[in-house]
């Protein structure tokens, strides 16, 4: 007898979830778990309570959601290239715009995210321990390998990653006091490349890398 496979979701099912994560992630973001209530998402959805539980029983299971989302987008995108052709400066430029791209598209994601960390990660721990240190992993040692092929300065990788994802994701978590101290409303496209040009200059330099 054969199975069955699983039916895909349709495409009206993702764009409604896809709206629901949206409101949850301001909700979560301005308010944090404790203030943010399923009638309110609702509600910034444009769905009723009864609708949104039946896609996420709980606010618990939205919120873990919302989380393991945004930490499956950073699997997904903040990755080290594997193209041995590619150099150390292809790699770290595209590393450091997929990051900005985060920041600037999913800036409540981050948010949340960030508050999930200062309170010791209790939902994320298990899960960022299984996805995302493998990937870590991987390009610690990659980096590793440039700085044996000197096409780098010897650095500590770990700490080189820490840096780039604190100066990368401020654009999102601290963009208030970036828009203040700018005289902006808002942060746009141009704000985020000159950030990524920046950045990409400040790091390279730092880790004395070739141009080619």
């Amino acid at each position: 007898m054969k199975t069955k496979a699983p039916r895909k979701p349709s495409s009206n099912r993702v764009l409604l979830e896809n709206r629901i994560l949206r409101a949850a992630e301001k909700a979560f973001a301005t308010k944090g778990f404790s203030g943010t209530s399923m009638e309110s998402v609702a509600e910034s959805a444009g769905i009723s309570k009864q609708n949104l539980i039946y896609y996420f029983s709980s606010k618990e299971a939205l919120y873990h959601k919302v989380l393991q989302v945004i930490l499956d987008l950073w699997v997904e995108k903040m990755v080290f290239s594997d193209d041995e052709n590619a150099s150390p400066k292809q790699v770290i430029e595209s590393y450091i715009i997929e990051k900005l791209a985060l920041s600037r598209d999913y800036p409540d994601a981050s948010k949340v995210f960030a508050h999930e960390i200062i309170n010791g990660a209790p939902v994320l721990k298990d899960y960022m321990v299984s996805h995302l240190k493998p990937q870590f992993e991987r390009d610690v040692q990659l980096v590793k390998l440039w700085i044996s092929k000197g096409l780098i300065d010897p650095v500590e990788p770990e700490h080189l990653f820490f840096t780039i994802w604190a100066s990368t994701q401020t654009y999102a978590d601290f963009s208030i006091q970036i828009q203040l101290l700018m005289g902006k409303s808002k942060l746009d496209a141009d704000d985020f490349d000159v950030a990524a040009r920046f950045l990409s200059k400040f790091v390279l330099k730092a880790l004395g890398a070739q141009d080619s």
